[in-house]
């Protein structure tokens, strides 16, 4: 093996030195193709990728960074994302010229939403993310300001704050959404940093939300429904999100042309849909009912119409709030409503995989089990979970205290 080439190692790379030619020596990784080490005639010494580019039909050379500031791990790292993005055609001297490290997270952030938004459908909640944590504290920092302490510092102090409204601090879930922002942005192909600042910060510990009707709530909740001070819109909104467990978005955005009241099911695009593939939930006959009765009047492509923007529902705050304080029911947010109709499953003893394809969940060794799954099993799951929270109309009187809003 040639002298110059060599497994890095930081025992090796720390008694490498000059060698009094007064020339500049390389040495060339044999872990990690394309990765070399520059020592100059005083002894700095400094990580590069150097490939050939087909494309462009030339040498190419561009400098990672410092060693022992940027790791061996953390050398090979981008040296492999340099050689994929040659690979691919990008010319990554230019991209980096046209990007330098004096550019601001802002800069950054505008430049990784440009392509979020041809791909990612969360890019609005991403925005609002940035605005309300990152923008003020770091928009205008310049990339190399960046360090793991600072965004350690940044991220704890999160939960010292309040929230926009209200007495509360922000929770550690919504640290932890600031952090993974920020984590994907240094990450992207837009920025092009020896190593992510990000990395080594710890997510805190989150306790998963499992909040839902119980019976004695359900039949509070059915009560101040059916009170006619409940806007007709909300209560078949808030019973169809109910009886289908499908999130807020999809029920507010309910198209007739995705329904088959024949067949009883709902088609959920892939494009309207979290996970990205196409969703066909049963319709319990609660549910159809009510689409029965809002079918026989409506004119509207939409289920629920509206002179918003878009055509249809949106979020109304004011009287959900209204509802669930007449219903004396705290802690209790729309998304809980799908988490109900998935609780109510499991305690009327469906299986794990039937809860997941219903709910639209999707990971890589459960969704293979849902494959083999037909609609009959899920049907019956959301049947018998539907009847459930019905039955809950029916428990023993006793004296139900509704507040009136």
């Amino acid at each position: 093996m040639a002298k110059n080439k060599l497994n890095f190692t930081d025992e090796r790379l720390r008694n490498l030195s000059p060698d009094g030619s007064g020339k500049r020596l390389y040495f060339y990784d044999t872990t990690q193709t394309g990765l070399a080490l520059q020592i100059t005639p005083k002894g700095s010494k400094t990580f590069q990728m150097q490939a050939w580019s087909k494309k462009h039909e030339r040498s190419v050379v561009k400098t990672i960074g410092a060693y022992p500031k940027f790791s061996i791990s953390e050398a090979r790292s981008h040296t492999l994302k340099l050689l994929n993005q040659l690979n691919d055609g990008v010319d990554v001297v230019e991209e980096a010229r046209a990007f330098r490290e004096e550019a601001t997270f802002q800069d950054a952030f505008d430049a990784w939403l440009r392509v979020a938004k041809q791909h990612k459908k969360s890019w609005p909640g991403d925005v609002s993310t940035f605005n309300l944590y990152i923008k003020t504290p770091f928009g205008n920092k310049k990339l190399s300001w960046f360090t793991r302490t600072k965004i350690e510092a940044w991220h704890t102090s999160l939960t010292n704050q309040a929230k926009q409204r209200g007495d509360a601090k922000i929770s550690t879930t919504t640290a932890n959404r600031a952090l993974a922002l920020l984590t994907t942005v240094f990450n992207s192909n837009q920025v092009k940093l020896a190593s992510n600042p990000c990395q080594g910060v710890k997510k805190f510990k989150e306790t998963p939300r499992d909040r839902f009707l119980s019976p004695e709530e359900m039949q509070r909740f059915f009560i101040a429904l059916d009170d006619p001070d409940t806007p007709a819109d909300l209560r078949d909104y808030v019973l169809l999100s109910l009886f289908t467990g499908a999130r807020r978005a999809n029920v507010m955005a309910m198209r007739w042309s995705d329904l088959d009241l024949d067949q009883l099911t709902w088609r959920i695009p892939a494009s309207e849909s979290k996970n990205g593939e196409v969703m066909l939930l049963p319709l319990a006959e609660p549910a159809l009912e009510i689409l029965q009765r809002r079918w026989e009047k409506t004119k509207s492509i939409f289920v629920f119409a509206s002179d918003s923007k878009t055509g249809h529902l949106v979020e109304a705050k004011t009287a959900w709030n209204t509802l669930k304080k007449r219903a004396g029911i705290n802690n209790m947010r729309l998304h809980d409503l799908r988490r109900t109709m998935g609780s109510y499953q499991a305690i009327g003893g469906a299986s794990l995989p039937v809860i997941g394809k219903s709910l639209g969940h999707k990971t890589a060794q459960v969704t293979q089990i849902y494959a083999r799954l037909n609609l009959d099993p899920v049907r019956a799951a959301m049947d018998k979970a539907v009847s459930l929270m019905l039955a809950t109309k029916n428990l023993p009187a006793k004296v139900v205290v509704l507040h009136n809003g």
